[in-house]
């Protein structure tokens, strides 16, 4: 059964057998420096707590209360000492023919390549998606930045699934350029995806601060997995992995220890047959 596991991930994958996952993404926090407070929404509020090494990951700075807040905090020293040990074991639960999605930003992504490269084979690298999106405050000091980074490797360069006649294909951006039938179809996506962000007022939105949108997480789903595949997200927060494999009838295995994600997530998987443990 689909399952949602309560408490930390490293713990949680080293119970795992080898190769048991076809599709694994990881969104660890951005190590940004900042601490966030979203807007009044349903659900439940998590408060950060000041004390501790590693706020936001082993669940000491979470305390649930009734108020209708979200909070998160993406602010500690030894980011790559917590990173490193969890890609290293969703490397080790990855199938012969599966793939990996490492989802950051431009303040690590060089460093995950650079890492990725010496720990499984610049040979895995398949690509380097640039997500992007065009909404929030803009900078006058600098360009504005609007992408986020996520880095594609396979288990085997020789075996490794990739279905692109499943995805979602998109408009093209100068449908003029092509014939009728063509723009109808639509093309399929690069590896530059244009995308926006979850709406501050649209129906997918739960409040929780760092959730991903739900057409970004479809597209990697269709492209590296079958119905039936496991998937594995070990930084589930707002649960759009789980969301996105349970539509296209894949089971998933989604890891998250505060208590905020995992109630955002029972609210969120109400009708998907789920076995919550922790």
């Amino acid at each position: 059964m689909n399952q949602v596991h309560a408490g930390d991930n490293l713990a949680r994958m080293r119970q795992l057998p080898d190769g048991a996952f076809t599709l694994v993404y990881l969104d660890p926090p951005f190590n940004t420096g900042l601490f966030r407070q979203a807007e009044r929404v349903r659900g439940v509020r998590a408060d950060a707590n000041t004390a501790g090494a590693r706020l936001g990951f082993r669940g000491q700075g979470y305390a649930v209360t009734r108020e209708r807040t979200l909070a998160f905090d993406d602010r500690f020293a030894d980011y790559w000492d917590f990173l490193e040990p969890r890609i290293e074991e969703a490397w080790r639960l990855l199938a012969p023919d599966g793939t990996l999605y490492l989802h950051l930003d431009y303040r690590e992504v060089h460093y995950a390549k650079v890492l990725l490269d010496g720990l499984v084979g610049r040979d895995r690298f398949l690509n380097e998606i640039i997500w992007a999106y065009d909404y929030g405050a803009r900078s006058k000091r600098r360009w504005p930045a609007k992408h986020e980074n996520i880095l594609v490797y396979v288990k085997d360069p020789e075996r490794y699934f990739f279905d692109s006649a499943a995805v979602d294909r998109e408009p093209y951006m100068a449908p003029g350029l092509v014939t009728p039938e063509r723009a109808g179809r639509g093309k399929l996506p690069t590896d530059t995806w244009w995308h926006t962000i979850v709406s501050p007022t649209g129906r997918e939105r739960t409040g929780y601060p760092t959730q991903k949108p739900l057409g970004v997480l479809r597209r990697i789903v269709q492209a590296s997995s079958r119905p039936g595949d496991w998937v594995l997200d070990p930084f589930a927060g707002s649960g759009t992995t789980a969301a996105a494999a349970a539509a296209l009838g894949r089971r998933f295995l989604a890891i998250d220890e505060n208590e905020a994600a995992v109630s955002v997530m029972r609210e969120r998987l109400a009708e998907v047959p789920v076995r919550y443990t922790g």
